[in-house]
């Protein structure tokens, strides 16, 4: 990838919660000069480590991240906010001669850097406070029935999403589905998609996390935080915290909220799953499980026209 260039192919490892990206990027990151930028929503907050399955401390030595660690707890940081800061980080790649790997399940994300953000309309502060103060009160399932008839797309999306979407529908009159279409500024990066995704057993990767996050500290982690971080801070919305909040105060059991977590996380990873197989192109997409033989064959001939030189053994 040469600094200058007007557009860039960029490798992007993508796929649902503990699908195995992370790991795959390791495996490239032990082979050749990389460095990654994550695209994961949860990561972007200070302090929230365990819960979100940060890069360990091993694994940031083994090549430069970023995107993780950037905000704080109590910012509200969107998609538009990370991928000005991704164009930097991947512009910073190539000065530092290091093949930039975009790693992360959260697909607005991956949306704004490759597709480019719409132009928004400005919207009316007093009619849009007003409908916030509404649709705050009203729980995921009936978000998603006012997205359905709304901006059918998007009914598949996470609470703050779906919020959004209703948010433009109601007050310009568009769907912001289309208005991503038609709007859509341009974007200086060429996207090549490693979709990971272990089929069936993701279910139980899922349930074997949630249970190590458990035992090797995350209680502690919300300990601490709980005693600094305002309640209502949006770094709280990561998937699991709520639970372990609750754990932690009493208000639940461990097996209750160990048993919430994994279904949460698994109901995240199907909106994953469903993102994108709808959202991305077909033509630039390889496939990998990480759990079939040939996982490593495949990910070097995906890589091989970014990184020419053969991949160490």
């Amino acid at each position: 990838m040469s600094d200058d260039s007007a557009v860039a192919d960029i490798p992007v490892i993508c796929g649902p919660t503990a699908a195995g990206k992370s790991a795959i990027a390791m495996w490239i990151a032990e082979r050749t000069p990389v460095a990654i930028v994550s695209a994961d929503s949860r990561q972007i907050y200070r302090g929230f480590d365990i819960g979100t399955a940060k890069p360990t401390a091993r694994e940031r030595m083994l090549a430069p991240h970023y995107g993780v660690d950037v905000a704080d707890p109590t910012e509200r940081y969107s998609a538009a906010a990370w991928a000005a800061g991704a164009s930097e980080w991947l512009h910073e790649s190539a000065r530092l001669r290091r093949t930039p790997l975009v790693v992360g399940g959260t697909g607005l994300y991956l949306r704004a850097l490759f597709e480019g953000l719409f132009d928004e309309p400005k919207l009316d502060p007093a009619r849009r406070a007003e409908l916030s103060a509404f649709t705050e009160r009203l729980d995921i399932n009936e978000l998603r029935r006012w997205a359905r008839e709304l901006d059918p797309p998007r009914a598949h999306l996470g609470r703050t999403q779906l919020l959004r979407a209703i948010e433009i529908a109601l007050l310009t009159g568009h769907r912001m589905s289309d208005l991503h279409r038609d709007r859509a500024r341009s974007s200086s990066w060429n996207p090549r998609y490693l979709l990971v995704d272990p089929g069936p057993a993701l279910a139980e990767r899922i349930a074997a996390r949630v249970d190590e996050m458990l035992d090797h500290g995350w209680l502690d982690e919300v300990r601490r935080l709980m005693d600094v971080i305002p309640a209502d801070a949006p770094a709280w919305n990561a998937t699991g915290y709520d639970a372990v909040r609750r754990l932690v105060s009493g208000e639940m059991t461990r097996a209750a909220a160990r048993d919430e977590i994994v279904v949460r996380t698994r109901q995240y990873a199907k909106r994953q799953r469903t993102w994108f197989r709808h959202q991305l192109p077909a033509e630039r997409v390889t496939r990998v499980n990480p759990l079939a033989d040939s996982w490593r064959a495949t990910v070097e001939a995906w890589l091989r026209p970014v990184v020419p030189d053969e991949i160490g053994a």
